[in-house]
């Protein structure tokens, strides 16, 4: 009878063991590292479907701030901590946005660039509002790629830097789209 205790302890033991061994390697990695995210809603069609499976990277901005327009990152809402948005980072800090005739316009010293959002909007897609913000040192422009349904910075203003969770690294899901999420070059 103790031998079946002892084998039945054993057994329990190693099983405990690898079930704590697992948690020391995927918690760090999942609160630190890298944090799965599902896209809820239409706000990033047609380059990001809802209910597509992303992961998350959010080491790289521990040592750097978002500088690369173009990428996709995921942050805390403005209104609401608790909720998730993704969207595409448009305008970077110290940079003066304008939202005119359709268009994003970029404001350089004394010219201005038109973006082109040609590598991922449909060419017929035209940016609502007419709005001209200039954004702080810690603060950011972000769009959905389907302006119509997006709630993003034309609503609610600027994105602060301490709201940003990280930016989009890997689709997973669907299959067929799996791959590594690259920012346009503009």
């Amino acid at each position: 009878m103790t031998k079946i205790i002892d084998k039945s302890f054993s057994l329990f033991w190693e099983i405990l063991k690898s079930i704590i061994i697992a948690l020391i390697i995927v918690i760090p990695i999942r609160y630190f590292l890298f944090q799965p995210f599902l896209v809820r809603g239409a706000s990033m069609e047609p380059n990001f479907q809802n209910n597509d499976y992303l992961i998350i990277d959010m080491i790289s901005y521990r040592f750097r701030r978002p500088s690369t327009r173009g990428e996709v990152v995921v942050f805390r809402a403005p209104n609401n901590p608790f909720q998730k948005f993704i969207k595409r980072i448009i305008g970077l800090p110290g940079e003066t946005i304008e939202i005119r005739d359709g268009e994003v316009l970029i404001h350089l010293d004394q010219d201005y660039l038109v973006l082109d959002e040609s590598d991922y909007l449909y060419p017929q897609v035209k940016t609502a509002g007419n709005l001209k913000i200039t954004l702080e040192e810690n603060e950011y422009f972000v769009l959905g790629d389907n302006r119509t349904a997006s709630s993003d910075s034309r609503h609610w203003g600027a994105l602060p830097v301490e709201r940003i969770i990280g930016r989009v690294m890997i689709r997973v899901w669907p299959f067929d789209a799996f791959g590594k999420i690259k920012a346009p070059v503009y």
